[in-house]
């Protein structure tokens, strides 16, 4: 019997939505993370978030706790009814987000998606693998990170695409806008990180 059925379990969804995809190891999932899904949910005018748990992140040397232990975590922490959390990416074997995003398309034409991130990482957007790709596939939301707002709008990535760039006043319609369009969102910041818990053995 094939296992394609099981590949693409998704979390429940309508055909129109504009769904928010936040990316990452969540070694461990901590407050920060859910601080910025909240904010994404209302800058963005997101019907809903998926917290897409990777299986490894491909630019850190060392890997991640298991996988069964970081999903658990990221439910603990992250309860919201509009917020899912999925392996999706650990179904299908990906490791980079290009591979991801070309996947969720395919299985959810029917869907907007928007691709989230903090600024931390639009400042080294452009060493992923395929970034280009990512930027001309979703419209991505940014959000602002401690110490990162400076570098984000300084990066490679944002002075390519400047063009592609959205007023913050039409941040509440990225969904519906076509790729390559981005956004940066100023929001409360909570000065917290993964590495920083693990290098506090709370992880």
């Amino acid at each position: 019997m094939s296992a394609q059925p099981s590949r693409m379990m998704l979390p429940h969804s309508r055909a129109g939505q504009v769904i928010g995809l936040l990316g990452g190891s969540f070694d461990p999932p901590h407050a920060g993370h859910v601080h910025i899904t909240r904010e994404a949910l209302k800058r963005f005018g997101l019907d809903a978030v998926w917290w897409l748990v990777s299986p490894g992140n491909p630019l850190k040397e060392h890997g991640p706790a298991p996988l069964p232990r970081r999903m658990q975590a990221a439910r603990d922490i992250m309860q919201h009814p509009r917020v899912h959390i999925s392996d999706f990416e650990a179904q299908i074997g990906a490791r980079y987000t290009a591979r991801t995003l070309a996947a969720l398309r395919a299985a959810r034409p029917d869907l907007n998606f928007v691709w989230l991130m903090g600024a931390d990482n639009m400042a080294q957007f452009h060493l992923w693998q395929d970034w280009r790709q990512i930027m001309e596939t979703v419209p991505i939301g940014i959000l602002a990170r401690p110490g990162a707002r400076l570098a984000a709008r300084a990066s490679v990535a944002a002075r390519m695409y400047e063009r592609a760039r959205v007023p913050t006043s039409h941040a509440r319609a990225l969904g519906q806008f076509s790729a390559p369009a981005w956004c940066f969102a100023n929001v409360p910041m909570l000065a917290m990180s993964s590495t920083r818990l693990r290098e506090a053995g709370e992880w």
